[in-house]
């Protein structure tokens, strides 16, 4: 084991900043876990607030907005899934298949800036580009003789806007790993397709994309996980009280009992449920894959 570690010392050492961050910002954060079983006071401190138990899990369970929380947050999640996902997979091998490399820069370059962008600014253009009044959205639609939208207010419109944003702000950035993935193919394949006769789409289904399935598989079991963890951000920005029937998550609920109403137990109690979901999720999806595939997290 030492002689390991001696040989790959400098890997190590790159490595070593990563291991730091993981340590400090999430497994060392797993000690406040403790508050959702206890009443804490900011005041005494975790150690010196009183312990409750699974009180705060209870009066989770009995919410009577549970069921609206939990509906609204999975089906967020399994939009973002099955638009979101394919979309960059679907990008990555149409930018495979350009032979103008200038052109083919210039489209990954365009794709990718919006990943730079805060979700702040995000939200902001997106509420600009469908506002009733002066949206270029509602503009288009006003012109082919429609009457403007006002999405903003529309509870059964805001899934689609939110899943609509997420790809265009990521889907650029998540090409890189497909890409980089589709450079590992050996070419041979392609030329021993070729003298088969295979056409540039049989080429595509039966070398490209099985060349690629790994990395498919892998990205798709981490993205399961994610379901249930939409992100705050974009959501908060974007939602509005005429919205909250569809778009009231359980992190923006977190947000308003936590820190809102300071009920940080409560708040606590639900963070830790939806990791142990995410977790469920997550296993259940390796385990699957492990058994369908060859290809699994472990």
């Amino acid at each position: 084991m030492a002689q390991k570690m001696i040989k790959h010392k400098y890997l190590l050492l790159m490595f070593l900043p990563c291991l730091l961050y993981y340590i400090l910002f999430k497994y060392v954060p797993m000690f406040g876990i403790v508050i959702s079983f206890k009443n804490y006071n900011p005041f005494v401190g975790v150690m010196g607030s009183e312990w409750v138990g699974f009180k705060y899990y209870v009066m989770f369970f009995n919410n009577p907005d549970l069921l609206k929380l939990l509906r609204n947050t999975f089906l967020l999640g399994m939009y973002k899934l099955i638009f979101g996902f394919p979309a960059p997979i679907v990008l990555a091998l149409l930018l495979n298949e350009l032979k103008n490399m200038v052109f083919k820069r210039f489209v990954q370059t365009i794709s990718y800036l919006p990943h730079f962008i805060s979700n702040v600014i995000v939200a902001s253009m997106v509420v600009m580009f469908l506002s009733p009044s002066g949206g270029i959205v509602n503009k288009l639609i006003e012109a082919f003789g429609f009457e403007k939208i006002n999405f903003m207010l529309m509870p059964d419109m805001f899934r689609s806007v939110y899943v609509f944003s997420e790809i265009w702000q990521h889907v650029g950035w998540e090409t890189i790993l497909y890409l980089a993935a589709l450079t590992s193919i050996d070419p041979m394949l392609y030329e021993a397709s070729e003298m088969d006769g295979a056409s540039r789409l049989r080429k595509l289904w039966h070398v490209t994309i099985p060349g690629i399935a790994p990395t498919i598989v892998i990205l798709l079991i981490l993205n399961v996980g994610k379901v249930i963890e939409i992100g705050f951000e974009k959501v908060f920005l974007l939602y509005n009280p005429a919205t909250y029937e569809t778009a009231d998550i359980l992190s923006t609920y977190v947000y308003r009992v936590g820190l809102m109403q300071g009920n940080f137990s409560y708040a606590s109690a639900i963070d830790v449920f939806t990791g142990l979901v995410s977790l469920v999720f997550i296993v259940s999806t390796n385990y699957a894959s492990r058994k369908l595939s060859e290809t699994s997290l472990w």
